[in-house]
This record gives C-alpha cells, structure tokens and sequence, in this order.
C-alpha cells in the first residue's frame, strides 16, 4: 500500500509496545514486521545505523528510529486524533509521564522480565530472532544466549540484590495500586483519550509488566483495571475521547507525580550535570556516548549506583522546553501545581549543553 507504514520490532520489545498502541489509536495503516537477524541486518542496520528497535518506515521510505522522534514526527504530519492535550498543566504532565515510563520504569520492567520465573518462555521469544521458524525447544537454546546479553543490562539500571527489594515494593505497593486506582475511574491518564503519557506507559507496562508470564499474572492479580487499561491500549478505538475540561490534572495521580520528583529528578538532574563536566573534560568530541560513567539513586529507603544514561537528557530537554513555552499567565497555573507535587525547581533546570538527535546518536548541539 502506498501510503502504509512499515513497524519494524518484536512483541517482547518494550518500545515496539508504544509505538504499536499509537499507531493503532491514530488509525494510520501500518504492516508489522517481526526484527529477525536478518531484517536486523538487511534493513534495520543499513537504514538506521543502529540495532535497536522500534524502526518506522514511513511512506516516503524515511526510517525512523525511537518512540519519540517517531511519535513527533507522526503528530506533525498526523494532526487527526491529537494525544497532545492543549491546556499547559496537561501537556506538561504528559510528557512527564511518558519519559517516566521510558526512562524510569524500565527498572521493574527488566528485572521482572530477567530475575523472574519467565523461562522458557523469554528464551523462545528471543530465539525467533535467528530461528523464527524452528522447534521451541531450539529457539529457547539460542535465546538464551541473545537473552544473556539483554540480561547483562540489569545491573546497569542499578538492578542489585541490595535494590531489589526496594523495587519490588515500589512497583508492586505503589506504581501498581496507584495506577490501579486511577485506572478505575479514568479510562487513560487524563480522561476519556491517551496522551503521550498513556503510550508511555504502553512500553513497559505491556511487553514485559503485562505480557511477561510472572509480571503478567502479578498485574492481573494486584491491579485489574491496570491490565484492561493495557488491553484497551492495544485495540482500535472508534471514539476519539476527550481530555478532562479546564485542565485538571487527577488527584489519582498526584502521589504518582511527588514521588516522580522526588526519586526520578534528581537522577535526571545529575545526568545533565554529569553530561556537562563530560563535555568540558572532552572539548573536542561531539559524539556523546550512550554512557559515561556512575551515578547514585534512591528508592524508597535504598540507594545504589547506576549508569548514567545520556539520551536521559535529551528527554529531559524535551520536558523543559515544553514549559517555557507557556506564557506567564498559563506559568503562575503550572508554577502552582509543580509546588504543589514537589517539581517546580525542577523546571528551572539550567542546561547549559545541550544535546541533539543525528542520524540516531547523540551529538552536542550547535
């Protein structure tokens, strides 16, 4: 079809997730293709530079490549069935939640895909990848050693013995009862239609939080309306909805956002301070790379040490730019809110380099 795009991921892929259910809501005709290792090679490395996925050729054979990016661009030449709220509290809060999810929530979505009993089936899942036509028992062999690679990521997210338990009572008594709630008196985020936020969330919360054998039987026990929101995610919504009037932000998910800025931020603040000593310890590279070293974070009662994810600041940008861009009437609403949740010096975030998407790697900005 000349006017189809093409997704390129897989069904265990934690981004896939996201960019599918936007897709999906925004009734754009797309064909899925499975990333097997030759796709990997023939069209994903070629195209991208990089092995990661989602990937989405567009019909005038762009190949995009990471949620956002894709999500921004599609909503500029997509403008129908908008997931931007207009009203400033809204926008703010949805891109808070969507780089929550992606960067944030990858936490409980790794370690309860690799320290849990999901075997074999994550193994086979992995195993399609190079044997997408052979035997189970096969694909879960060579799984294995792809799934071990992907597993070697987990501690880099700060995923020890010593933080585990603090995780596990996070996602678990909070993240999930929260959410939960909220799910049971709004059918997304803020209101009657998914915003950013909402496909955020798809990401880990389904691929591996809902479709992963352990996590997904966890979910549907301890949050319901969790797992139907998942469910209604990923089918086709006649109805465009709405976002609330008069730019409410639910009470539902004010105790979601205070402790958002109260553990996520000072991650996300660091980041940028480390990326900036980076940049002036190596004044003659432009590249970034994906990681430069540690950082301590907290949550709960426990801190430990993490990578320090650069692309972390690129969403961070994303988040600050979209609040000045408010004029001083819709600021003193915002500015109000933010105190209220904890967040407003976080808005104040000087960065002083910032950093820019080329050709799918991070570069300093001009």
């Amino acid at each position: 079809m000349p006017n189809e795009y093409t997704l390129y991921g897989a069904p265990m892929s934690l981004y896939t997730g996201k960019a599918r259910a936007y897709l999906i809501f925004k009734k754009l005709p797309y064909n899925e293709v499975f990333s097997s290792l030759k796709v990997y090679k023939s069209i994903i490395v070629p195209n991208t530079g990089v092995r990661f996925v989602p990937v989405l050729k567009t019909p005038k054979d762009e190949y995009l490549q990471d949620t956002a990016m894709i999500i921004d661009t599609l909503e500029q030449r997509h403008p129908e069935r908008s997931i931007t709220p207009e009203s400033a509290k809204q926008k703010l809060v949805s891109y808070l939640f969507e780089t929550w999810a992606d960067e944030w929530l990858v936490i409980p979505a790794m370690h309860y895909r690799w320290n849990k009993a999901n075997f074999p089936f994550i193994y086979e899942e992995f195993g399609k990848v190079i044997v997408p036509n052979m035997p189970r028992f096969i694909r879960a062999f060579l799984g294995k050693k792809i799934g071990a690679k992907f597993k070697g990521f987990v501690p880099l997210l700060g995923i020890t013995d010593k933080s585990i338990p603090a995780i596990e009572s996070w996602y678990e008594n909070h993240v999930l009862p929260l959410l939960d709630k909220h799910f049971s008196k709004n059918d997304y985020l803020l209101g009657s239609k998914p915003c950013l936020g909402d496909f955020g969330l798809m990401g880990p919360l389904y691929a591996h939080l809902y479709r992963d054998p352990a996590p997904g039987a966890l979910m549907k026990e301890v949050a319901p309306n969790v797992a139907r929101w998942v469910e209604r995610m990923n089918q086709p919504q006649d109805a465009e909805g709405m976002f609330l009037a008069d730019d409410v932000i639910p009470d539902t998910l004010l105790i979601l956002l205070t402790r958002i800025f109260k553990e996520q931020w000072p991650v996300l603040i660091n980041t940028v301070e480390s990326i900036d000593t980076w940049i002036v310890q190596n004044p003659q590279v432009k590249a970034v790379p994906r990681t430069i070293g540690e950082h301590t974070f907290t949550i709960g009662d426990i801190t430990e040490k993490r990578a320090i994810g650069t692309f972390h600041q690129w969403k961070v940008q994303r988040i600050v730019d979209c609040y000045h861009q408010f004029d001083s009437k819709e600021k003193l609403s915002v500015d109000a809110f933010l105190q209220s949740v904890g967040g407003l010096h976080c808005m104040q975030l000087d960065i002083k380099k910032r950093l820019s998407r080329i050709k799918n790697k991070l570069v300093l900005s001009d």
